[in-house]
């Protein structure tokens, strides 16, 4: 195999650790107004950039994947048992808790089994969530209180792409991938090349690089090309035209409906980025401690948030115009953000024991280790 990737600069790193905290509050900012926590007047634009946000992790786990498969030359197995480790140490048990969450809601009586449908078939939606699967073709399905969960049905369907076409080789890997294609169905086909665009931006900053000056540029156009993009609401009208513009009825976008403007996004995302890299940014240095402290929750709070959210919503009067019930909540979220966070995300050995215990036992795993150590 090829010598392993150079470290990423510092800096860089930092940043991209910054981002990826930014559009996690983002998304939880942009829960506010539609779950109920703030007026429906509150019509800022920046209180409205979840989906936007989305699309940054998208980029964002196109390029570290790509990198760390370079990084990190595991073989199959190795890449199959850390992103398990690091999608299951947190979904698993946030999902859990949500279903225990809903089942609570409803034996209280404050809410109804028709509003938490999936308690009835449990046997049916758990193993539908824990495999990712509600996203495939015509389903459209998160767990209950988890509406941020959607996301996950693609980027895993993603893991599984790229771990197929690059430790696989030949017929095997066509036949993985093709299979996969078929089976995820096309609204995640439509949303693939914004997460491959972060594997192509990956493979880009290797072997190009910007003048300062002009990176310092080109970074700040970006941010104000997805400020202007977004304010006049281009977004809207992209996704109107998507509907409009799409020729299977039968096949409903859903989740995948804004598809033209998450392209729109992506190459703004990837322009950032590349930008940043070449830009210095060593300032970030001076905060490097704190950054990497608060990344290390993005993904917790990324998923939690919503479940955090709507119990409380349901359990406590919450008046939406009263700021300090606001804050109040703003700070339950962060609480249980830290809490859930240090017993999944900040405790993932328990999971990565389990899937190494599992991958060795599994022929095909065995058999993909060892075509691995042969290429070395």
């Amino acid at each position: 195999m090829a010598d392993p990737a150079p470290p990423l600069p510092r800096p860089f790193s930092l940043y991209l650790d910054c981002c990826r905290f930014l559009a996690a509050v983002l998304v939880v900012v942009s829960h506010f107004r539609p779950y109920g926590a703030i007026a429906a007047g509150s019509g800022y634009w920046w209180l409205g950039l979840g989906r936007e946000s989305v699309v940054v992790f998208f980029v964002l786990s196109g390029f570290v994947i790509a990198y760390t498969a370079e990084r990190k030359p595991t073989g199959l197995r190795g890449y199959c048992v850390a992103r398990c480790t690091r999608i299951y140490s947190v979904a698993l048990p946030v999902a859990l808790l949500a279903f225990g969450a809903a089942a609570l809601l409803v034996l209280a009586k404050l809410a109804t089994p028709q509003q938490f449908y999936q308690l009835g078939k449990p046997w049916l939606y758990l193993p539908l969530h824990l495999l990712f699967m509600g996203e495939l073709w015509t389903l459209s399905e998160t767990p209950p209180l988890l509406a941020p969960y959607w996301s996950l049905g693609y980027e895993v369907w993603y893991y599984a792409l790229f771990g197929a076409a690059f430790y696989l080789r030949g017929r095997r890997r066509l036949l993985a991938v093709g299979a996969m294609l078929l089976f995820v169905g096309p609204k995640l086909w439509l949303l693939l090349p914004v997460w491959l665009a972060g594997v192509a931006a990956y493979h880009w900053q290797k072997t190009h690089t910007l003048g300062r000056t002009q990176a310092l540029a080109g970074w700040v156009l970006s941010l104000l090309l997805l400020a202007a993009f977004k304010a006049s609401e281009l977004d809207a009208a992209l996704r109107a035209l998507a509907h409009a513009g799409w020729p299977f009825p039968g096949l409903p976008l859903k989740s995948a409906d804004r598809f033209l403007a998450d392209y729109v996004v992506c190459m703004l995302v990837v322009m950032n980025f590349l930008c940043a890299r070449s830009a210095g940014l060593g300032l970030l240095l001076r905060i490097e401690r704190p950054v990497r402290w608060l990344a290390a929750y993005t993904f917790t709070l990324y998923l939690a948030h919503a479940l955090v959210m709507q119990v409380w919503l349901i359990v406590y009067p919450h008046r939406r115009t009263d700021l300090a019930d606001v804050l109040s909540l703003a700070a339950v979220i962060v609480s249980a953000t830290l809490l859930i966070g240090e017993l999944t995300e900040h405790r993932k050995g328990w999971c990565a024991r389990l899937f190494t215990w599992a991958a060795a036992r599994l022929p095909f795993a065995q058999q993909a280790g060892g075509a691995a150590k042969s290429m070395r």
